[in-house]
C-alpha cells in the first residue's frame, strides 16, 4: 500500500483564492477593507519569517496588513497598552500575537488582553470555552486547517471514526480534539504521561501527530489504511552534515501503511495562515454583523 499524498499547499491555494473573492466583495459591496495587525515582540527568526510571510499573503489577498515590533526587552505593560490601542483601531479586524513571547511575559494575560471578537488565532479564553462548548467562536488556525484537510480526504465526513491525538498543547492538541468531537469522532489523546503510546495509537482511524518530536510515530504505530495528519515539523542530521526537515511522523515507513498522510513541508504548514487570512475576514464581518464571506463548512 502506499498512501495518498494529501497536497496542503493545493488545500490552501484553493482556500485563498476563496478568500481574497471574499475580500474583494466586502470591499465592494459594503465597504469593508479587512485588515490584519501582527505583534512581535523580540526577533526570534522564525517568528519574523512567519510574520513576513503574512504580510505577503495578506498583500495576495487584498487584507490589509499593519506590523508592531517591540524589543525583547520590553515588558509586560507596553505589549498591553499595544494591544489595548489595537482593540480599539478600527482599521484592525484581527491581532495575531506572535509566539513564543520573550521570557518573563506571561502569554495568558496577552491572550487575556484581547479583543475576542479580533482574537484571530482563537487562544482568547472566550473564544476556547466556546469552542469547548460548541458555539460559535474563532477557531485556532492549525486545527482549523487539519479538519479541512481532513474533509478532503473524507468528503462523507468523520463522524464515528476513532480519533487519535498525539499531543495536548493549547495551540494544537487540545483545540483539535474539540474539533474532532464536534465531528463526532470517538476520541483518545496520547501524552507524555500515557502507557503505551504505540498501542494506543494503533487502534486510529485518523492520527493527528504534533508532539514536537520528529519521526516519534513509527509504522507499527499505524493501523493499515488510516488517515495520518502530521503537524510537527523540526530540522534534524542527514547525509554529508546536513540538516533535513522531519515531521512527528517516520514519513518513508509511515506511508507504506497509511491510507492517506501530509508531507513535510506541504501538509499542514500552508494551511495555517491560509486559515488566519480565512479568520481575519470573518472577523470582520461579525463586527459589522455582516455573514461570513468564507464559510468554512463550504
Amino acid at each position: 500500500m502506499t498512501a495518498r499524498l494529501i497536497d496542503g499547499r493545493a488545500v490552501a491555494a484553493a482556500l485563498r483564492a476563496r478568500v481574497a473573492d471574499g475580500a474583494a466583495r466586502l470591499r465592494a459591496r459594503d465597504g469593508v477593507a479587512a485588515g490584519l495587525a501582527a505583534v512581535l515582540v523580540g526577533d526570534d527568526p522564525a517568528s519574523q519569517l512567519y510574520v513576513r510571510s503574512k504580510r505577503r499573503a495578506c498583500d495576495e489577498v487584498g487584507v490589509a496588513s499593519f506590523e508592531h515590533r517591540l524589543p525583547a526587552d520590553s515588558g509586560i505593560a507596553a505589549v498591553l497598552d499595544l494591544v489595548a490601542r489595537l482593540n480599539s483601531d478600527e482599521r484592525v479586524d484581527g491581532i495575531l500575537v506572535q509566539l513564543p513571547l520573550p521570557q518573563g511575559i506571561e502569554t495568558r494575560r496577552i491572550m487575556a488582553a484581547l479583543d475576542p471578537a479580533k482574537d484571530v488565532d482563537g487562544f482568547h479564553p472566550l473564544n476556547v470555552g466556546r469552542l469547548w462548548g460548541g458555539e460559535p467562536a474563532l477557531v485556532p488556525c492549525t486545527p482549523q486547517g487539519i479538519l479541512m484537510l481532513l474533509k478532503r480526504v473524507h468528503p462523507e465526513g468523520i463522524a464515528g471514526r476513532h480519533a487519535v491525538v498525539l499531543g495536548r498543547s493549547a495551540i494544537v492538541g487540545r483545540p483539535v480534539a474539540a474539533l474532532l468531537l464536534a465531528a463526532d469522532c470517538t476520541l483518545t489523546m496520547i501524552h507524555s504521561r500515557s502507557r503505551d503510546a504505540a498501542a494506543l495509537c494503533r487502534g486510529g482511524d485518523i492520527v493527528v501527530a504534533a508532539t514536537g518530536r520528529p519521526e516519534m510515530v513509527k509504522a507499527d504505530w499505524i493501523k493499515p489504511g488510516a488517515t495520518v495528519i502530521d503537524v510537527g515539523i523540526s530540522r534534524i542530521p542527514g547525509a554529508d552534515s546536513e540538516t533535513r526537515l522531519a515531521g512527528d511522523v517516520d514519513y518513508a515507513a509511515v506511508s507504506r501503511i497509511a491510507g492517506a498522510i501530509t508531507p513535510v513541508p506541504g501538509g499542514v504548514g500552508p494551511m495555517t495562515i491560509a486559515c488566519l487570512l480565512r479568520n481575519t475576514l470573518a472577523a470582520a464581518a461579525a463586527r459589522r454583523g455582516l455573514a461570513d464571506p468564507v464559510p468554512i463548512e463550504d
